[in-house]
């Protein structure tokens, strides 16, 4: 089992020695930004380390959407990142699963993600897997349910997209994690990735604030038992820095039983 944290995107491997981890996740340009990533100083390095990488989109990606000022970007800004990190070595490409306005249906957004796929092919297809991350909040977001993540499913299974589980925004969407590796594969058939994160808010409440394992709302033993349910490589996106991240991997070294 590969445990590891989101750490500042400036020196990866650095932060990866610093918090034992096994793995690193960062963004590659301002997550609220439509700034197309450059080549990196470091590519060689991060390629022959034996870190495994994973890339976060910005936050601003949203193929879902209908409105094309947003949509179009995105779907080039999730090209040029998945090219961006298939030249690091990255093992996948985390987005979360976007949304729609409230005035529209959220076919329209499951529609979307399918021609999101279709460019994507047209482009050359994409270098590594896409791993789409279930999200907190929002009535009208594409994977905040598991009942619309069935639908979205249906709709991008075939292209081999990839699913990241995060526990914070499961349990803030409404979704149990008891059980819940069972449920996801029942409709994706996989899980690439865990985000395991602590969750500052109660059950269902559609907020994504992310706490340090055993500080918030979600008792510590559920995120170990996900974990260990999963058998997949780990990311904590938890705060604290240094000191906070390596007792998060800490925990779930010692009680996943990698």
């Amino acid at each position: 089992m590969r445990i590891g944290a989101h750490v500042d995107p400036a020196d990866p491997l650095t932060g990866a020695a610093d918090r034992k981890a096994d793995a690193v996740q960062f963004f590659l340009t301002d997550p609220q930004g439509y700034k197309s990533p450059q080549p990196r100083a470091d590519a060689e390095a991060l390629r022959a380390s034996d870190v495994d990488v994973y890339i976060h989109a910005p936050y601003i990606v949203n193929v879902a959407t209908q409105n094309n000022r947003i949509r179009i970007p995105s779907r080039k800004l999730l090209m040029s990142h998945a090219k961006a990190a298939a030249d690091l070595g990255a093992k996948g490409l985390i987005v979360h699963g976007g949304h729609v306005s409230s005035e529209s249906d959220l076919a329209a957004g499951f529609d979307n993600w399918r021609k999101a796929f279709e460019y994507a092919e047209k482009d050359g297809g994409l270098p590594l897997p896409v791993l789409i991350e279930n999200t907190a909040g929002g009535d009208n977001a594409i994977a905040r349910t598991f009942d619309n993540l069935a639908r979205l499913w249906d709709v991008v299974g075939g292209f081999g997209a990839g699913f990241c589980l995060d526990t914070c925004h499961a349990h803030a969407g409404g979704e149990e994690l008891l059980g819940i590796v069972d449920r996801v594969k029942a409709i994706t058939g996989r899980i690439d990735l865990i985000h395991a994160n602590d969750s500052k808010d109660a059950f269902d409440s559609g907020r994504d604030r992310h706490d340090n394992l055993g500080s918030g709302k979600i008792d510590p033993e559920l995120v170990v038992a996900v974990v260990r349910a999963a058998g997949a490589p780990v990311i904590v996106e938890t705060p604290g820095g240094v000191e906070g991240q390596s007792a998060d991997i800490a925990l779930l070294r010692e009680r996943a039983g990698s």
